[in-house]
């Protein structure tokens, strides 16, 4: 009877084993693709933040910029952004018109409103116009602050590592012009780095049965003339 005991004793502490190894088959997967989620989320935008400055600088200096350093240096420290500005001259407006009731254009030509180009600070005129959004830790809709923008170069993961984003630019020719372009990236074998190698590798094997798909994430392509990030 002793050994009968000892034996279903064992059988449950086998069944108990058995269902934990099963059960931690099922979750791996899930919580891999649940962290691959997340890290793909966090790359997404932190990859649209650099797009936004990108774009900036290409509209104040006519090409994109392939260093970080001189992205944010440049579109932080320079008031070289040219925007037009209008004024209302109202002591130039008869009583008798109202302003609201005329075209733009139209009160151009009369002189009840002037337009003049100044120069403004990039970054500046992007936080003013609500470009570079973020929700902070409490859930509030905010603005990158200069520290925040300075940090988009780091990949979010692997947490306590200073990994940065690929940053290219360039120009390419199309149809016998030459448009400049730019490509910002981080693969999947830095940004999944600590991860389970092998459900890495799995990833990376299923991606790349997708011919042209870039085993990572990105913004913009060194290749064609587009800003698009892989993520969208």
């Amino acid at each position: 009877m002793k050994g009968r005991t000892i034996i279903q004793i064992v059988l449950g502490l086998v069944i108990v084993a058995l269902a934990v190894v099963l059960y931690n088959s099922i979750q791996k997967p899930m919580r891999f693709d649940n962290e691959y989620t997340k890290r793909r989320d966090a790359c997404a935008e932190k990859l649209k933040a650099i797009r936004t400055l990108e774009d900036a600088y290409k509209v104040t200096y006519g090409t994109y910029s392939g260093s970080f350093d001189t992205l944010f240096n440049r579109l932080m420290n320079e008031d070289s952004m040219k925007v037009v500005s209008k004024v209302i001259n109202y002591d130039k407006i008869p009583a008798d018109v109202d302003i609201n009731e005329i075209s733009e254009l139209e009160a151009v030509k009369q002189g009840y409103i002037s337009r003049e180009e100044i120069f403004v600070n990039p970054v500046d005129e992007l936080r003013k116009n609500g470009k570079l959004p973020i929700i902070d830790a409490n859930g509030h809709k905010r603005q990158l602050t200069d520290e925040e923008i300075r940090n988009l170069r780091y990949v979010p993961y692997p947490r306590g590592e200073k990994n940065e984003f690929e940053l290219e630019a360039g120009m390419l020719e199309k149809s016998g012009f030459f448009v400049p372009v730019f490509e910002c990236r981080v693969p999947l074998t830095q940004l999944l780095s600590d991860m389970d190698h092998q459900l890495v590798v799995n990833k990376i094997a299923e991606i790349n049965e997708v011919k042209g798909r870039y085993a990572g994430w990105k913004v913009g392509d060194m290749t064609q003339a587009v800003t698009d990030g892989n993520f969208e």
